[in-house]
């Protein structure tokens, strides 16, 4: 979902600023972060918003309210800041992997191989698990860097573009860049990989024990959590009516963005018991990969607070 959120500045976008306003922080270069700028634009009556650029590791800065990443990233940041909590998953994506045909038909095939990702993302994490399921560890390849591309003609250095070029036998990472690059390269010399039960991204929601203990803070955010039930709703069912604005957001033809919507599962998703089971087998490889102790069961179950969306489905009017 991936960094969802660079820190170089909080720069935030034309939105509504009071002195009131709620602060919300993520990458708003990708198209998970487009509920939020929707919501803020069309469906939050109550009050003003404003997106800024960031993430999850946004919230140390007491300004900003809320946050929006992928669930790696709320898991990395998790491990030294008890106080933040997940509150609303707004979509689940299941990511791709693509490479070239002539080369590869199995994934044990690409032993060996050179493969592009995002190195510290959860594309990283996709793509490690999905070659893990074919045997592959993490010395049996190399992963290259690369852009990513939202719009074609990608340019020079971008995942499409290098696998196109043979730079790259595959890569993984969010749509719409593999959607590009199986266009690159034409569907017919395409193969994709996809296993949503290894990995999905959980793009969500999150605040803090402080923010949300804050009865007028509180307050905003269940309203806008309940505006965002509403945005969701529309992307879910009524797709049509978003596109054109999703597509405008984020720089990503209709055509591409219909292509790579059934990819996303947009919320509101659980808060439950299956997500824990999750992030705890998720926590349990991070904390391998970042060379940290394992965050508990018990503390992961504390990091799911489903106490706002509770309260947001309670509001009448």
């Amino acid at each position: 979902m991936h960094i969802h959120g660079f820190l170089s500045g909080l720069a935030a976008i034309a939105l509504p600023l009071g002195a009131s306003s709620l602060k919300l922080a993520c990458n708003t270069a990708w198209i998970e972060h487009t509920p939020q700028a929707y919501t803020f634009k069309n469906t939050y009556k109550t009050d003003t918003g404003t997106l800024v650029s960031g993430g999850v590791a946004s919230l140390s800065d007491t300004g900003i309210d809320l946050a929006a990443n992928a669930e790696t990233q709320g898991l990395k940041q998790y491990a030294t800041h008890k106080n933040y909590r997940l509150i609303y998953v707004i979509v689940e994506v299941s990511y791709r992997l693509v490479a070239h045909r002539a080369n590869i038909t199995a994934l044990a095939d690409l032993r060996g191989k050179r493969i592009g990702t995002s190195s510290g993302t959860s594309a990283e994490v996709f793509v490690r698990q999905l070659l893990a399921t074919a045997g592959l560890g993490h010395g049996d390849y190399t992963l290259v860097s690369g852009g990513v591309c939202m719009r074609a003609p990608c340019a020079a250095g971008s995942f499409p573009v290098l696998l196109r070029d043979r730079k790259i036998d595959a890569f993984g990472i969010w749509e719409p860049a593999v959607e590009l690059g199986v266009k690159a390269v034409g569907e017919a010399n395409a193969i994709v990989f996809q296993n949503a039960t290894i990995y999905r991204e959980i793009y969500s929601l999150y605040s803090t024990v402080e923010k949300l203990a804050d009865p007028p803070m509180r307050k905003k955010i269940v309203q806008f959590v309940r505006a965002l039930n509403q945005t969701l709703d529309l992307f879910r069912n009524e797709p049509d009516k978003v596109y054109a604005a999703v597509g405008q957001t984020v720089g990503v033809d209709v055509p591409v963005l219909k292509d790579v919507w059934k990819d996303h599962k947009w919320g509101p998703g659980s808060l439950g018991q299956d997500l824990l089971d999750y992030l705890v087998v998720e926590d349990e490889y991070l904390s391998k990969t970042d060379k940290r102790a394992v965050v508990s069961r018990a503390d992961l179950a504390k990091f799911i607070d489903p106490s706002v969306y509770e309260e947001a489905l309670a509001l009448k009017g």
